[in-house]
């Protein structure tokens, strides 16, 4: 059977279409595969598992549905939905992982990450990173009124947005340096993961081996999924 791994779905009510094509994908693919994982940015923006935002209720739904069906899933905090808790995680039956996550696929040793960590040479967002992270700043975040989160929230989005546009392409991309330093850090030579939403695979000498870095898109962009079963992996788009 095979494994599957996604990224970067952005999922928001404000999209309807899109959680519809996640549940649909969800409950044809996904009960097919062994495992699925999904590596970051399931939403648009999380703030919190006390949300009840009704057009994202489906989400969980089907996550549930997924893993009571036997099927085991795996959710990767990614820069959009890092308040992701144990909360939403008991409802789905789904398992959080941590940034960096190593496993078994078909006899092969792969590392997963949701991207951003990989992108050092954007300052500003790796300060930002750190900031919304570190624990003090969640749990005062998580004790704000849902209606105050939300608005915050919106506003660090639209900041998002502008730094963005005014950013080189290259500085929002990953650092060749840091990939390689982190592959040697865990001992392998594949890794796996979304952010940049530029689906790729990617080989590259890394010391005495041909290292693979395979790169999932974004689902409002360019969708796309890694099907993985006994004869290899494939990055199919579509």
């Amino acid at each position: 059977m095979a494994v599957l791994f996604i990224s970067d779905l952005h999922l928001e009510s404000a999209r309807p279409e899109g959680v519809e094509r996640f549940v649909d994908f969800v409950g044809h693919d996904g009960l097919a595969a062994q495992r699925l994982y999904i590596l970051g940015d399931l939403f648009e923006a999380w703030v919190g598992d006390d949300d009840t935002d009704p057009g994202l209720r489906p989400v969980a739904a089907a996550l549930g549905r997924l893993t009571r069906s036997g099927v085991a899933c795996f959710i990767m905090h990614g820069n959009r939905d890092f308040l992701i808790g144990e909360r939403f995680a008991a409802e789905t039956g789904c398992t959080l992982l941590g940034d960096y996550e190593t496993v078994e696929v078909h006899g092969r040793s792969v590392l997963l990450t949701h991207g951003d960590l990989l992108c050092t040479d954007d300052e500003a967002y790796m300060t930002l990173r750190e900031i919304v992270r570190d624990p003090a700043w969640q749990a005062a975040f998580l004790a704000k009124p849902l209606a105050e989160r939300h608005r915050i929230a919106d506003g660090l989005r639209q900041m998002s947005r502008t730094e963005i546009a005014a950013k080189p392409d290259d500085i929002m991309d990953i650092n060749q340096s840091t990939v390689e330093r982190t592959m040697r850090r865990f001992g392998v030579n594949l890794l796996l993961h979304g952010h940049t939403h530029r689906p790729a695979v990617h080989e590259f000498p890394l010391d005495a081996d041909t290292a693979v870095r395979i790169v999932l898109g974004a689902w409002h962009e360019r969708a796309s999924v890694v099907r993985w079963d006994e004869d290899g992996f494939e990055l199919v788009e579509f």
